[in-house]
């Protein structure tokens, strides 16, 4: 706790507002994405999906491929407790919304359901995209898909496995615009599934790396991300890192307070 607020606290000193931002494309999406409140009835509408994920007191077997809990000991674990205390912050999901009603895309890719909170964060942004979400617990699958059925959310679908496999299988001759890294948080998974995704993406994609100051092997993740050739401009909220491949734009790093 102590290292990610020394972080956090490094990471205010070299940051800055839009103002700090000269890219046209990038102050933009600062002013009139980032900056903006979200709706209220899209927020009013996430705020009950995950009521119902709290008032849910059964409890799953976690299988955890990835990089482990800091929360929980033990893979017994009360759906209302992760979704409480391991689900998307409010914070991130009224981000998750914004940008999504933003950019409006058209297929997106998840990689790490969980309960599905975020997905559904997602699909209220824009109803109409198709979503394919990877995750690598069957049991917390299970009650993401419950979720979303009981939502009349339509066109997601779940895949359940280890993400080594699953991932490569979902990006086999597919383009996603949007994609939204969940997984393990460590260096070299974070790559692989980079590399990995990159055969899907195209001028306007927008990928979203969650938790780019976890530890330091995501820090260096984000660091080779930052440095790829393909990769154009990048935005680094702290909580995430985001990354476009605009040909058109400049190479460029931005630290933005949100």
């Amino acid at each position: 706790m102590l290292n990610i607020t020394i972080e956090y606290l490094t990471f205010l000193l070299k940051s800055t507002n839009q103002h700090g931002v000269h890219s046209p494309f990038s102050y933009k999406l600062i002013t009139k994405c980032l900056y903006k409140k979200t709706t209220s009835s899209l927020w009013g509408k996430f705020k009950e999906i995950k009521q119902q994920l709290l008032d849910n007191k059964e409890t799953v077997k976690v299988t955890d491929f990835g990089s482990g809990s800091k929360i929980f000991k033990n893979d017994e674990r009360q759906i209302s407790k992760i979704a409480k205390v391991a689900g998307i912050s409010n914070k991130k999901a009224k981000l998750l919304i914004r940008l999504v009603d933003y950019f409006q895309p058209k297929n997106a890719l998840e990689i790490g359901t969980s309960l599905g909170l975020s997905t559904s964060a997602i699909k209220l942004g824009n109803p109409n995209c198709k979503i394919v979400t990877l995750e690598g617990c069957p049991e917390t699958s299970n009650v993401a898909q419950n979720l979303f059925k009981k939502n009349n959310f339509k066109n997601i679908q779940v895949i359940s496995g280890e993400f080594k496999n699953t991932v490569p299988q979902s990006v086999k001759n597919e383009q996603f615009d949007f994609i939204y890294f969940d997984g393990n948080h460590n260096k070299k998974s974070t790559l692989e599934y980079f590399n990995s995704c990159l055969e899907t993406i195209n001028n306007d994609a927008i990928w979203i790396f969650d938790d780019i100051y976890w530890n330091s092997e995501m820090k260096e993740a984000w660091k080779e991300i930052k440095a790829h050739p393909k990769v154009t401009v990048t935005i680094d909220i702290f909580h995430w890192g985001i990354v476009f491949f605009r040909k058109e734009q400049a190479k460029e790093h931005f630290k933005i307070r949100v």
